[in-house]
């Protein structure tokens, strides 16, 4: 029988929780660094099954069964081995072993690859603290790391043209080493040239703690060269699926699901030398899909704290558009801003451990960094920027894959939404509006209270139709106005229709009246008594019951938008249609207008 090899399993391992693959079985509780449950392999009442994430293994005291995450899965799901290993390495997105030829040959590369890199790594490594390379051993302990740090990291340093090349040729063929990209061959003249010349490293690790890259500082102030530069991809090293220093952090994440991901390695480095040990690096490039849910995977909560100039806020940005699409219920995104001009490494050497542990505690969830960093140069009042805002974040929340929490956090941004401008708050103030007749507005909301069978948007009608019956010469005026309004109730519309006819044949007023009473006497006669405006009316002339008409009209037009706004939003928050998006934006901006 084939065997897999070590690395594969202990990579599986090392990616995925025991509690998260017992827990789909067997309900389990926090218990200090442990987690409990009653037993699957025999019943009980009495928890006495527990499982330790740190130490990678479940145990039974009422059976005495005890295990892995492969063990368990064969234990009580009836599996073979290798499909226990298929299973889990889909879990820990991992690529099958197939046992084929080129696997086989690719884990032979694998082995030679891994000595190379343990060769340079203890090599230079040691070149640090010799006497001629006193310059790069100062430049790091004036960055304030202390010794076991430098030992802990085996950070190194490569002086300028050394010849290890030659050296690993004595073990290694010219393709094993070409495969590692260290050293790269001068065209002029023929020979290999080490990638980190001049350069402090810093080794990469893969999760067992195997070094598979690195990054390399230079620390000559003068040179042209680039400040950081990175080992090229390899076979066996992705810098977007690769987290600095996941190796050591996640070995925290019993005690914490917290972890702050920083942009650089000297970040990491301060970091840990002053204590906080939960931190790793995206290497210097933008936080992939793959490297979040490498995170995830230990730490369910973590923190992107990025550099505080414009540039670092603008990446976080992206960072923060890029990654909402991920996020659900278990796996959330935080982001840290430090001020203007500082990084993570600046901020904690001047301030301490507690100052940056405060201010990584104000961080802000990824919906409400994103909806900050929109909003904090937003012009409030000015309906088309409303708009332009409203569609790019609406786009944005509207990429997150999970459906339930798309939904409230749209919910979330439309009330948000509502109160942000004037634009916005119409709803609420809308009653409380201060119109230039506030004397009407008060009778209304008295007639309102003693008529509680007529909605206040009746009533508003009711008053336009009093002033149509009775002052048929004003609301001539606003015949085109008054065709455009559309009443809430069929009667009232009808009516309102039948005066705008006689209005147009130009009938006396008695007669007028008279024709109207035939068909609606009743409603007249509830018109006349619910109204509010005839002792108001006596007292104006044309030009201001004109004035009162047109009022009456405006109010009763916002009435019908405030309705189909409030419609649309609750479609939207449903069912996300552009049609409707465009229609609510529109009618927003129609309310600010007027």
């Amino acid at each position: 029988m084939k065997k897999y090899p070590k690395e594969y399993l202990e990579e599986i391992k090392l990616r995925t929780k025991v509690s998260s693959v017992v827990g789909k079985t067997v309900q389990l509780k926090k218990r200090g660094k442990e987690f409990i449950g009653l037993s699957p392999f025999k019943n009980e009442k009495t928890p006495s099954f527990t499982v330790n994430d740190e130490k990678g293994f479940y145990h039974c005291f009422s059976s005495g069964e005890h295990g892995n995450i492969f063990d368990f899965l064969m234990k009580t799901k009836s599996l073979g081995f290798g499909e226990a290993v298929k299973t889990l390495a889909l879990e820990a997105g991992m690529q099958p072993y197939r046992f084929s030829k080129v696997d086989e040959e690719r884990e032979k590369r694998f082995k030679s690859y891994k000595k190379i890199f343990q060769f340079f790594s203890e090599h230079f490594h040691n070149k640090l603290f010799e006497n001629g390379n006193k310059s790069a051993l100062d430049y790091l302990k004036k960055r304030k790391l202390d010794l076991d740090i430098i030992k802990k990291f085996k950070i190194g340093f490569v002086p300028w043209k050394c010849n290890f090349h030659e050296t690993l040729k004595k073990t290694f063929s010219e393709e094993e080493i070409n495969s590692t990209s260290l050293f790269y061959k001068n065209e002029k003249s023929g020979k290999y040239i080490n990638r980190f010349n001049s350069r402090i490293i810093f080794p990469i690790n893969n999760l067992s703690g195997e070094t598979i890259g690195f990054g390399g500082r230079i620390i000559n102030k003068d040179s042209k060269l680039a400040k950081y530069i990175n080992s090229p991809e390899t076979e066996f090293y992705k810098k977007g699926r690769t987290i600095f220093n996941l190796d050591k952090a996640k070995d925290l994440r019993s005690a914490t699901d917290e972890v702050i991901v920083v942009e650089g390695y000297m970040d990491v480095l301060s970091l840990f030398n002053f204590g906080i040990k939960n931190v790793v690096s995206n290497s210097g490039i933008a936080i992939t899909e793959n490297q979040i849910n490498l995170v995830w995977k230990f730490f369910p909560n973590p923190t992107i704290c990025l550099d505080g100039d414009d540039s670092g806020q603008k990446a976080a940005l992206r960072v923060a558009e890029r990654l909402i699409p991920l996020i659900n219920e278990n796996n959330k995104i935080y982001f840290s801003i430090l001020p203007k001009g500082q990084d993570p490494d600046d901020f904690i050497r001047t301030y301490g451990n507690e100052k940056f542990l405060s201010l990584i505690s104000s961080k802000k969830m990824i919906q409400n960094f994103i909806w900050d960093s929109f909003q904090k140069n937003l012009d409030k009042n000015d309906p088309f920027e409303i708009s332009k805002f409203e569609k790019k974040i609406r786009i944005i929340f509207s990429a997150i894959k999970d459906n339930t929490l798309k939904k409230y956090i749209l919910e979330e941004f439309l009330n948000k939404i509502k109160n942000l401008t004037p634009i916005q708050n119409t709803r609420n103030n809308f009653f409380n509006k201060n119109f230039k007749k506030s004397q009407i507005l008060s009778e209304t909301a008295k007639l309102h209270r003693e008529k509680k069978h007529i909605s206040r948007e009746e009533l508003k009608e009711y008053n336009i139709l009093f002033i149509m019956l009775n002052f048929p010469q004003v609301a001539q005026l606003k015949i085109e106005q008054l065709s455009e309004v559309k009443f809430s109730t069929a009667k009232s519309e009808k009516l309102k229709n039948e005066i705008i006819k006689l209005l147009s044949d130009d009938i006396s007023q008695n007669e007028f009246k008279s024709n109207l009473k035939i068909t609606f006497g009743d409603k007249i006669i509830e018109i006349e008594k619910c109204s509010n405006l005839k002792s108001i009316l006596e007292k104006k002339n044309d030009s201001e019951k004109l004035e009162l008409l047109d009022d009456h009209l405006k109010e009763l037009e916002e009435m019908d938008r405030m309705k189909k706004i409030e419609f649309l939003e609750n479609k939207i928050v449903k069912n996300l249609d552009e049609n409707s998006f465009s229609e609510l934006i529109k009618l927003k901006s129609q309310l600010n207008r007027d």
